[in-house]
């Protein structure tokens, strides 16, 4: 099974490894694999190191930490050759790189269908004064994000949030903006548990930490037809800000597909081959609590079957 990688993005002291020492240290039993470029700034609690050994720092609740250094492609396979292999694979790029330039190299067919790019995440200190959004750096660091999280709102004046968040609308950021006070994400917004191998009905939501957003599972025992799912896809996409799913065509049956929706785009991919006894289609819906009700979402989703 493919290993998703959530690659953070963010200038100079923004508060990437903020971002990631909280991703390890509440890995909410995931096998997390950490991929930075400096040790000395992981602060997890002492009774979490289980080890260190060949440049890697082993966790007790089953993550590990490996510095960045030399070549990612050839610490991306590394990784992948552990077992367990891990669940998901965090990369915390450094504060001046590009990472449209980092992206493009994960784009190596070998890396890409083992560890695809599933979430690109920005995270932007708050109190950076909003012209400094026109730096060519900061742009594309923005622009490739599914994600933008707002640190050091601690630190920031009372109107910080709100200004940077209309500097972003600005730039015309398609991106999901969130507050990410002591480095904290929903996760449900980075980590999309429900398609690792079966998923369950879940006719409910279920809430993240972070009570701004809400998740809403969505399973059909049918195919679905691609045309009716794009449309439907169009009608729910203003209220969305992040969805996920696994699912059989009427138009290819017996191949499953991955779909992804972030930050305004669509995208669909080939997957594994179904499992046997699973729904032939499963979705995961994120947006904000009271913007998209169960009942809405069932009947947009219903016109995605083919009658008979």
């Amino acid at each position: 099974m493919p290993v998703p990688i959530l690659l953070v993005t963010g200038f100079l002291g923004a508060g990437k490894t903020t971002v990631v020492n909280h991703l390890l240290a509440n890995a909410d039993g995931r096998r997390i694999a950490a991929v930075v470029n400096d040790f000395g700034a992981i602060n997890i609690d002492a009774e979490l190191i289980a080890g260190a050994s060949d440049g890697v720092v082993s966790l007790s609740n089953g993550c590990i930490c490996c510095s960045l250094e030399g070549d990612l492609l050839r610490t991306l396979s590394t990784l992948l050759r552990r077992d367990p292999k891990p669940d998901y694979i965090v990369i915390e790029t450094s504060g001046v790189a590009d990472p449209a330039d980092i992206v493009r190299n994960l784009m190596d067919p070998v890396i890409l269908r083992e560890a695809p790019v599933e979430t690109v995440l920005c995270v932007l200190d708050a109190a950076t004064p909003p012209a400094a959004l026109d730096d060519a750096l900061q742009r594309s660091q923005l622009r490739v994000a599914d994600i933008v999280a707002l640190s050091k709102l601690d630190l920031a004046d009372e109107g910080a949030g709100l200004r940077m968040r209309e500097a972003i609308r600005a730039q015309r950021v398609p991106a999901v903006v969130v507050d990410a006070k002591h480095g904290e994400i929903p996760s449900a917004l980075l980590f999309f548990a429900s398609d690792r191998a079966s998923a369950p009905r879940d006719p409910g939501p279920k809430r993240p930490a972070e009570e701004r957003f809400e998740t809403l599972s969505w399973t059909s025992d049918q195919p679905l037809s691609l045309p009716r799912l794009q449309q439907a896809i169009g009608r729910l996409a203003p209220k969305l800000a992040r969805a996920k799913g696994l699912f059989e065509t009427v138009e290819q049956p017996g191949r499953q597909m991955v779909f992804q929706f972030a930050a305004g785009r669509a995208t669909l991919a080939p997957g594994e081959s179904p499992a046997p006894g699973v729904p032939r289609a499963r979705i995961v819906f994120i947006a904000e609590v009271g913007v998209l009700s169960k009942v809405e979402l069932d009947e947009v989703m219903a016109t995605c079957l083919v009658p008979g």
